[in-house]
């Protein structure tokens, strides 16, 4: 697919349209907030977004 390459020439609509068609494309796991999005699971990152009760089992 080389999507890689392809993704700069796409419009951003045509970008939401593969993504809606293919939910392999997307990184999971996914947390979008008020003014943040995580991608894929970095503790550091989470920790400092979420805050650390969050991660506590």
């Amino acid at each position: 697919m080389k999507l890689k390459d392809k993704l700069p020439q796409m419009s951003e609509e045509e970008q939401l349209a593969l993504l809606a068609t293919d939910g392999m494309l997307v990184k999971r796991p996914l947390v979008v907030g008020e003014d943040f999005v995580l991608t894929g699971f970095k503790e550091a990152e989470w920790k400092e977004k979420l805050g650390a009760c969050v991660l506590e089992k």
